[in-house]
């Protein structure tokens, strides 16, 4: 999975460096070697791999315009009404949880790092792998934030 991300622009050192960013205000002791091993068992689950490949193979069609019209126009317009992308992507972020789902909103906005120079209209389509990029960083960062030995954990009672 990594060599389609490298391929795209896309390290897995570019995805940790934004996971660093949403998690290191909540774990001061967070390391960039923990973000980055948080992307790579991200990037390990199939449904991860399997909307990846998806996303990554549309945008290149559309850079080779073999996309049928009217989907064609619409990628090479990156129409803000489209949609599929983030749907897509938010199939990666619902591994993690509501956190994922949130902080993928988040990205989304802001585009931070690597997701803002992908959303950047160049001379390469990105209306997927921006969106992909965003949803792995916030899964990575959610799977941390579920982690984190400080999190406060309740005892559930018996119900009698």
């Amino acid at each position: 999975m990594e060599k389609w991300l490298e391929r795209r622009g896309v390290t897995v050192a570019n995805i940790a460096e934004i996971v660093y960013s949403l998690q290191s205000p909540y774990n001061p002791s967070l390391s960039l070697e923990e973000c980055e091993d948080s992307v790579h068992t991200v990037l390990s689950k199939r449904e991860v791999q399997y909307a990846l490949f998806t996303g990554i193979a549309l945008d290149e069609l559309a850079e080779q315009k073999l996309l049928p019209a009217p989907l064609q126009a619409i990628m090479e317009a990156d129409e803000s009404l489209f949609g599929v992308d983030e749907t897509l992507a938010l199939g990666i972020t619902n591994v993690y949880g509501m956190i994922g789902l949130t902080s993928f909103g988040y990205l989304d906005k802001v585009k931070p790092g690597i997701i803002r120079t992908l959303n950047e209209k160049g001379q390469h389509i990105h209306v997927f792998l921006d969106d992909l990029v965003a949803g792995v960083a916030a899964a990575a960062s959610a799977r941390i934030a579920h982690k984190d030995p400080k999190a406060t954990r309740y005892s559930i009672p018996e119900i009698p």
